[in-house]
């Protein structure tokens, strides 16, 4: 008998009676580090089970080998129940000791586990972290447990490995599960749990659904829970807002701004009801992605229990109107170009405006962006302007119109172009007038100071042979020399893209097609030759490449109704490229060549994966192409495979790139596979710098790319996980880490200002702010008096002609143009589809509009791009895009990359008339087939 009690034959047989549900009962891993009576190669072979088949088959060869060995000390049975209790089995040691539950009791617990089954695709949603920490405090997992869920698993990894713990506690566990995760505010799971119904994204799981299981829970604590608990320092910064005062609150990135905009919100919609007045809140923001992300992480996910929350952006599809929307719910989160376009539809006497009275509370995202020519300071006008207004009506001892209470949200207002410390005072206090605070609140940390990113600039030296760079710039001499162009700097440079855009410019107008055309591929080549000297050369050439094939494609016309002339410039341009290609691709296959800035990238990745436990980062550039390319180039080395990395890329939505953008679903694709781990390295453009919610990094590198302190704040504010590096990859002599030590010194002034502004004497703050907001009134006044100027000096179509921007053909005139929807101009005349040819068009898009376009339409002469077909209610409508001619007016010819910029007043597109006109032609047709 050994010393718990038990006969060795005894042992055993509860050990085969425990077998049949060892699935759920052991820990393999961290038991086996502390039954020492086990030998080296028995634990081996089971490590090796566990490795290659899971806990469950390996739990059953631990089983076996402790049924079937003989050979054990005394006392073995009595280390196996400790090492079982210690890693948390408890349940595995009742049945050892032949105690197991009840067989109700059982019962029960079976019901709670193939329940935990059922809803795990629902129940991975969790915030792991939060309820692994929660259920560690109420006994259900030990720190080692808490460690392996929580580190770098990534948050369903970990959830679906924190469920499989779980279970294996003993009976009672289930209960405690619930706690936790009624404490992280995870109150619809809870509810699924219950099985009472459930409003998650308009889905319920019925009662019936779930009555084949018995569940234990606990008091509904849902109401005492609700409330959202804030930080000390979130709390302090909110203070004010809960005072009703407008404020600014300026916290760095991930220290939880926007949940302490869900606190004030409720807060606010609860004293309104208190008091018994109607209560409604916007929520406005500059990215359509954010609206998505606002309501499921924060507004919706805390307040649609208790008031309705709708949200709204150019991708909604909803079939109501935004007046309709604003009136049926409480909150509404929107892209605040979709209120600008509601309040001045209410200006002009629309019925299908809203007014700024309609709101309570007014939540400004990214407050920042408050500024001239911006959409948040448009809206914000018209605050001030009301404001303004009130002022008059109360000295009338008339009633005011109400207005919202601001919320503005920011993680850095920046310094604007100041140069000194005064300066930099002035724009925090132009800020705060915009958006009308009273103050601006933000706050130091000391403990969340060690959250900071260790910070280091990785320089890589500057480039001693460049042969394909030479070759570039030869080929760029001999245009030069061609179209007798003299340039002012040295090609690959910022400088030199301004100076041969203004040349193509200046060509277009005066109809030098050969300096016109050289100019455009001089463009490509400068373009070429900054890509060499930050992605790899062999990007470069695909570049140029690409560039020459399409080129060469609309000299080539698509049918047999006229032959595009080819002019001896163009000509020359495109065997010049011909002669150097060869010497390009082999250039490009020498890796001795390649700029040495990403060797230096490549060093500061490898060092962040091989030197971390589990590493996660994001790199940041330039351009679309480059963070693409940079993704190409890391997912073909074979090193950073090696080493785990596991990268994807993410860039902006816009349409203004010659890359094809991503959608807001392909952004979403990417984005929870980096939170899930299944990605661990984004390369982005700044559209991942600002308000986007990117998981946790512990490493940011920003490569060749340094813009301003904003920036520089967003892009490290990124690195948030403990340990976390933020580096500057830079060549020597580029002056990259030079402005980054500008932005650093911007970023104290900041700081300083702030606390300035704070510090300030509440007189003198008024008397400054309110200074600044009757000159952004006045400055209104006088924009819409030279707007309405300018309209009514408006001139008829006449007076304009157009011809086309390369070959300078005649196009047509004014007269011929008409606007869809007040945007699109089209030409439907019969005379004008005689000078284009129709193309497939390769970025072709899904619109939920009553238009779409089908095609790109180009000069029958020269292969230049024109504009797009558009199918506007079943009628073809040549639509022209005018960056793409030369606009005669008053004698003189000019270039316009908008149809906003021309002083001249189009008439609406007749639908009736040129549906008529479609008619007749058909008829007419008929006529003649019969």
């Amino acid at each position: 008998v050994n010393s718990g009690g038990t006969s060795d034959g005894s042992f055993q047989r509860y050990l085969i009676k425990m077998s049949c549900d060892q699935d759920r009962l052991i820990q393999v891993e961290p038991l086996l580090d502390l039954l020492h009576f086990l030998e080296p190669d028995r634990k081996d072979r089971i490590k090796a089970k566990f490795r290659e088949e899971g806990d469950i088959n390996a739990a059953a060869f631990l089983i076996d080998e402790i049924i079937h060995s003989k050979n054990y000390a005394r006392g073995w049975s009595r280390e196996l129940i400790a090492a079982l209790e210690t890693v948390g089995c408890r349940h595995a040691a009742k049945y050892v000791l032949n105690s197991p539950p009840e067989p109700t009791e059982e019962a029960e617990n079976d019901s709670c586990v193939r329940l935990i089954d059922l809803l795990q695709l629902t129940l991975v949603s969790m915030k792991t972290g939060d309820v692994c920490a929660h259920c560690r405090a109420l006994g259900l997992l030990t720190l080692e447990d808490q460690e392996n869920l929580t580190e770098n698993q990534g948050n369903i990894g970990g959830a679906r490995l924190l469920l499989k713990r779980l279970v294996k506690n003993e009976a009672g566990w289930f209960s405690k599960f619930l706690q936790a995760l009624e404490d992280t505010e995870h109150h619809d799971l809870v509810r699924e749990l219950r099985g009472e119904p459930c409003n998650e994204d308009g889905e319920a799981r019925t009662q019936t659904q779930l009555s084949n299981y018995r569940i234990i829970s606990l008091p509904s604590s849902e109401e005492s829970k609700r409330d959202i608990v804030l930080r000390d320092y979130q709390m302090e910064v909110a203070r004010p807002a809960l005072e009703e005062k407008n404020i600014i609150i300026c916290l760095p990135t991930g220290s939880g701004k926007t949940r302490v905009a869900v606190y004030i919100t409720k807060k606010h919609l609860e004293r309104k009801k208190q008091m018994g007045q109607p209560g409604k809140v916007v929520v406005l923001v500059n990215k359509v992605p954010l609206v998505e992300q606002h309501y499921k992480a924060e507004f919706g996910r805390f307040l649609k229990h208790q008031y309705s929350v709708e949200r709204v952006s150019g991708a909604s599809q909803l079939k109501i109107s935004f007046p309709q929307i604003i009136e049926q719910n409480d909150i509404i989160i929107c892209t605040a170009q979709i209120l600008e376009n509601s309040l001045a539809k209410a200006k002009n006497g629309d019925e299908d405006g809203i007014k700024l009275s309609q709101f309570t509370l007014m939540v400004i995202d990214e407050c920042h962006h408050t500024k001239k020519g911006g959409v948040y300071n448009h809206i914000m006008i018209r605050y001030l302007s009301q404001k303004h207004k009130n002022q008059l009506l109360k000295k009338q001892e008339k009633s005011p119109v109400p207005l919202p209470q601001i919320l503005g949200l920011t993680a850095s207002p920046g310094v604007g172009g100041a140069m000194n410390q005064q300066m930099a005072e002035e724009h925090i206090l132009q800020i705060c007038a915009n958006l009308d605070a009273f103050t601006i609140k933000t706050t130091t940390f000391k403990e969340e100071e060690a959250k900071t990113p260790y910070k280091r600039i990785a320089r890589a030296e500057e480039r001693k042979e460049d042969p394909f760079g030479d070759v570039i710039k030869k080929i760029m001499d001999e245009i030069h020399t061609h179209a007798d162009l003299k340039p002012l700097c040295d090609p690959g440079t910022q400088y030199y893209e301004q100076w041969v855009v203004q040349k193509e410019q200046n060509a277009a107008k005066e109809e030098n097609q050969m300096v016109r055309v050289c100019a455009e591929h001089l463009r490509q080549y400068n373009e070429a030759l900054h890509q060499s000297n930050t992605i790899r050369m062999s990007d470069a050439f695909r570049f140029l490449n690409k560039y020459h094939t399409e080129e060469l494609k609309t000299k080539s016309s698509p049918d047999e109704e006229g032959t595009i002339t080819i002019t001896d410039t163009e000509r020359f341009l495109f065997t010049l490229f011909k002669d150097n290609k060869a010497k390009l691709q082999e250039l490009m296959g020498k890796p001795q060549y390649e700029n040495n800035s990403l060797a230096q990238l490549k060093t500061s990745i490898l060092k962040e994966f091989s030197t971390r436990e589990r590493a996660r980062g994001i790199i940041f550039t330039r351009t679309r192409l480059s963070a693409i390319a940079l993704c190409q180039w890391i997912q073909e080395n074979p090193k950073f495979d090696e080493v785990g990395v596991r990268a994807s890329y993410l860039i902006g939505g816009g349409d203004q790139s010659v890359v094809k953008p991503m959608t807001a679903a392909e952004q979403k694709d990417v984005l929870n596979k980096f939170r899930d781990g299944q990605i661990n390295l984004l390369i982005a453009t700044t559209v991942a710098e600002e308000g986007l919610d990117i998981a946790e990094c512990n490493f940011v590198i920003r490569y060749c790319l340094v813009t301003n302190e904003i920036a520089m704040i967003q892009a490290r504010g990124r690195g948030r996980a403990e340990d976390s590096s933020y580096t500057l990859v830079a060549e020597a002599g580029s002056g990259v880490a030079e402005r980054e030590s500008v932005n650093e010194y911007r970023e104290k002034m900041m700081s300083t200002a702030i606390v300035k502004v704070c510090k300030m004497n509440r007189a003198d703050y008024e008397k400054k702010t309110r200074e600044f907001q009757m000159q952004a009134i006045i400055e209104e006044k006088v924009k819409i008096k030279k707007k309405l100027l300018k309209g009514m000096m408006k001139e008829p179509p006449s007076k304009i002609s157009l011809s086309c921007r390369q070959c300078s053909v005649f196009v047509c005139s004014g007269e011929d143009i008409e606007k869809i929807e007040n945007m699109h101009h089209v030409n439907v005349t019969k005379q004008f589809s005689k000078l284009f040819t129709v193309r497939e068009n390769a970025s072709l898009q899904e619109r939920l509009l009553d238009y779409e376009t089908n095609g790109v339409i180009a000069c029958k002469n020269c292969g230049q791009q024109w504009g797009s077909m558009m199918l506007y209610k079943s009628i073809e409508c040549p639509c022209l895009h005018i960056k793409h001619f030369v606009v005669t007016y008053s004698s003189k010819k000019k270039t316009f990359s908008k149809w906003s910029e021309l002083p001249i007043k189009f008439p609406a597109f007749d639908y009736t008339q040129h549906a008529d006109l479609l008619v007749e032609d058909s008829e007419e047709e008929d006529l003649e087939t019969d």
